[in-house]
């Protein structure tokens, strides 16, 4: 069932206007009503759909069947739930969204990106879930659509633009048990609200990503030894440490993590990025500092933990101005490092050099 068509139908027959986006809405006159609708979409709009069609196809299922018990249960194989944000200009939404995939193609940093550029006819499968169910981000682009996948198991989340004016956000759930949700169809709004919470964790992360500043509260106060309002000591995560820049990928790597963030899952991350092995001790202080600088949260009744705003913006700044901006500054003399950085440097270099000889400053012993 195409859940935007059945909407339309409603928003017909209650005499609301809008214009149409192909599988979705541009805009309409009455969004509060339009979204109830929309809510609405639920277990038993499906199961209509289906006894009506029942009703009407030959069965081997007589009526003394149904009388006596016998019937389908209806599964779900594949659920996509969306979110599209429809832009005034088109110009702006191209030019938005080709700066949003610059910014975030390495989102859960991935084992591999690809940008596969396709002519004509679409070759393959468009899903090839990642190996060991893991994470992957993929840039797929044919024709004159782009669209950004992030992998999680048999699911994916993803990212395109929509008729050239809205950013559709999609989650594609091809197994519920990853996200743990049974297949039986009256756990639908059970799943649906997972999806949509994970389009809205993706617009957040995003949206802390676009909005990073340098002089920051939170980073300004994460940076330093803090108390918090109980008494208990925040320790620092001072921006360079290694240990500390690790923590920061780890904690990306699991944005989309179905399960939140445990100890074991940072110790796996941890031991990969910092190449060494990295203890449950290790990781039960580092969740602590992350805590108690507020940065996670811990989940009711369970020893797992989930980000908070805080939380992203440390993530995405630390990672992107480490990984972005100081590295490659930091590395003039390696092969890739572009060379007018090496040759401004070389000017720098040179001109520190004269001014301490002009001082007449003495070599250090």
């Amino acid at each position: 069932m195409n859940g935007h068509e059945w909407a339309k139908r409603q928003a017909l027959a209650a005499g609301i206007g809008f214009t149409e986006l192909s599988n979705g809405f541009a805009s309409c006159e009455d969004p509060a009503r339009l979204q109830r609708i929309c809510d609405s979409f639920g277990p038993g709009t499906v199961q209509a759909w289906f006894d009506r069609w029942m009703a009407r196809l030959p069965l081997p299922l007589t009526a003394a069947d149904r009388d006596a018990g016998y019937w389908w249960e209806l599964s779900m194989r594949q659920i996509e739930t969306s979110r599209t944000l429809v832009f005034d200009n088109d110009v702006h939404a191209r030019a938005f969204f080709e700066a949003l995939l610059c910014d975030n193609m390495d989102l859960g940093r991935p084992e591999n990106v690809e940008l596969l550029f396709r002519r004509g006819q679409r070759l393959g499968r468009p899903t090839i879930p990642p190996a060991r169910g893991g994470f992957k981000t993929k840039i797929d682009r044919y024709c004159d659509l782009v669209t950004l996948n992030v992998f999680y198991k048999n699911s994916r989340l993803k990212q395109y633009l929509k008729d050239g004016v809205a950013l559709r956000i999609e989650t594609v759930v091809n197994d519920p048990k990853d996200l743990r949700c049974n297949r039986l169809l009256p756990n639908l709004p059970e799943l649906q609200a997972k999806a949509r919470a994970i389009n809205t964790r993706l617009l957040e992360t995003e949206t802390v990503g676009q909005g990073t500043a340098l002089v920051s509260p939170v980073i300004e106060r994460i940076t330093r030894p803090t108390v918090t309002d109980d008494g208990r000591k925040a320790p620092a995560l001072r921006f360079g440490d290694l240990r500390v820049q690790a923590l920061a990928g780890a904690i990306t790597s699991m944005l989309t993590a179905a399960t939140g963030i445990t100890n074991k899952t940072l110790r796996g991350s941890m031991t990969g990025l910092l190449n060494r092995s990295y203890s449950m001790n290790q990781a039960s202080y580092d969740l602590t500092r992350l805590a108690r600088n507020e940065l996670i949260t811990r989940e009711p009744g369970r020893n797992s933990y989930t980000l908070t705003r805080d939380g992203l913006l440390f993530a995405h700044f630390y990672t992107k101005v480490y990984d972005h901006v100081l590295r490659p500054l930091m590395a003039p003399d390696r092969p890739n490092a572009p060379p007018e950085l090496a040759a401004a440097l070389a000017t720098l270099d040179q001109l520190i050099t004269r001014h301490i000889a002009q001082a007449r400053l003495p070599a250090a012993a």
